[in-house]
């Protein structure tokens, strides 16, 4: 019987274009999840360079990938930078019945 192996997947790798950003965060803010879209604000920013963006944040690249792992809990303004930096920005829409 032939082995089978497998490579990990890394989703920062498939994030490669603005659209693709704001099509994952869109994905991951309709789970409602907060867990979820922490890690996914995770693979975005470290598709886009996280050294880069944790120090135009002001915080280590240590900090950030701690504040953005499952049990970190990043303030309301830290996310809001954060998104700053990547381009975009929280709006809010009324839900439909």
């Amino acid at each position: 019987m032939e082995e089978v192996t497998f490579e990990k997947w890394d989703p920062a790798d498939d994030i490669e274009t603005k659209e693709d950003v704001a099509a994952t965060l869109e994905a991951a803010l309709e789970e409602n999840d907060t867990e979820f879209l922490l890690s996914v604000i995770g693979d975005i920013t470290r598709s886009e360079g996280m050294t880069r963006i944790a120090h135009e944040l002001g915080v280590t690249r240590e900090g950030l990938y701690k504040s953005l792992s499952a049990t970190g809990t990043p303030s309301f303004e830290t996310i809001l930078k954060l998104l700053d930096i990547l381009g975009f920005r929280l709006r809010v829409e009324r839900k439909t019945a």
